[in-house]
């Protein structure tokens, strides 16, 4: 079963150790998953932060707060995945990026929520004649347009830089 709401991570809830195959589809998947132990059956090791666990039999409103711990758990803890095909992905959401706007997050995601300096994002853009601290201006500007969806932000740190983050964080 899987409990989902539209905004919220997807949480496989799985019975342990019935459905050990499923656990191990979730952690190939990257997939919230909550365990429910069997009676009388060992406690599972935990090795994931999107894993959380529960002996049954376990009332409807434990489960469910449960489960919100594991989203926000998750959610705290997420970082975005750039592909080589330029695929941003950010919790259930992607985007794909153009060269320009692929390299510009590569450089942002090696410090995500940190600040990235504006003379390491001027080294990601093309060389080309002309104002290149305004064609960074521009980039960083249709870039945020474009991961909003996504959840995510670019913060400008005056004077120094940029910083990549989640959106309300």
């Amino acid at each position: 079963m899987s409990p989902n709401q539209s905004n919220q991570l997807p949480v496989e809830v799985i019975r342990w150790p019935i459905e050990a195959e499923a656990r191990d589809v979730c952690q190939r998947n990257g997939t919230l998953c909550l365990l429910v132990v069997e009676k009388g059956a060992p406690a599972p090791v935990l090795t994931d932060l999107r894993e959380d666990w529960v002996r049954a039999p376990v009332a409807h409103q434990d489960l469910t707060v449960r489960i919100a711990m594991l989203r926000a758990r998750a959610a705290r803890y997420a970082v975005p995945e750039l592909d080589t095909s330029g695929i941003l992905r950010f919790r259930t959401r992607s985007v794909v990026l153009s060269p320009t706007e692929r390299a510009l997050v590569a450089e942002l995601l090696r410090r995500f929520r940190a600040l990235t300096s504006r003379d390491e994002l001027l080294r990601c853009l093309p060389t080309r004649d002309g104002d290149t601290s305004n064609a960074l201006h521009l980039h960083i500007m249709r870039l945020r347009r474009r991961i909003e969806p996504l959840g995510l932000v670019i913060k400008t740190l005056w004077n120094q830089g940029y910083q990549l983050g989640p959106a309300g964080q």
